[in-house]
């Protein structure tokens, strides 16, 4: 993607002002929002497009130290935003994929091997005993 697509802007919104890009290839899937990555906060962020519309400007030609910060920090952001939205992408449709066979005959699949059997965990019986020390 050529560097001319992308918008550069600044979000007007006080202390909370910032510098932002726009990159028309992320889309966040609701015409509600968009997509921004906010330079002070050095990542991605979804907004209310009613809301930051109307508090967006573009960067004036005085600003172009701005567009060169907001190039070289938005490689690292898409990276690390990609990833955390990748674990949602790989789900797969309903009935699209068959579900993983299962070679062993327990019905142990590891989800809970981080908990063990421990007598800190109570039951309604020692929950009573207890109130009765009272």
């Amino acid at each position: 993607m050529s560097k001319n697509a992308f918008w550069y802007g600044y979000l007007e919104a006080g202390t909370k002002s910032s510098a932002v890009l726009r990159d028309p290839s992320l889309e966040s899937g609701s015409k509600k929002t968009l997509l921004l990555f906010n330079l002070a906060r050095d990542e991605i962020i979804e907004y209310t497009r009613e809301i930051v519309e109307p508090k967006l400007r573009e960067l004036a030609s005085s600003e172009s130290d701005l567009v060169n910060a907001l190039e070289g920090a938005y490689g690292s952001a898409r990276q690390r935003f990609k990833g955390s939205r990748k674990a949602i992408a790989d789900i797969p449709e309903k009935g699209s994929a068959k579900r993983a066979s299962n070679d062993s005959d327990s019905d142990d699949d590891g989800e809970f091997d981080d908990f063990e059997d421990s007598d800190e965990i109570l039951d309604d019986d020692s929950v009573d005993d207890a109130d009765e020390d009272d």
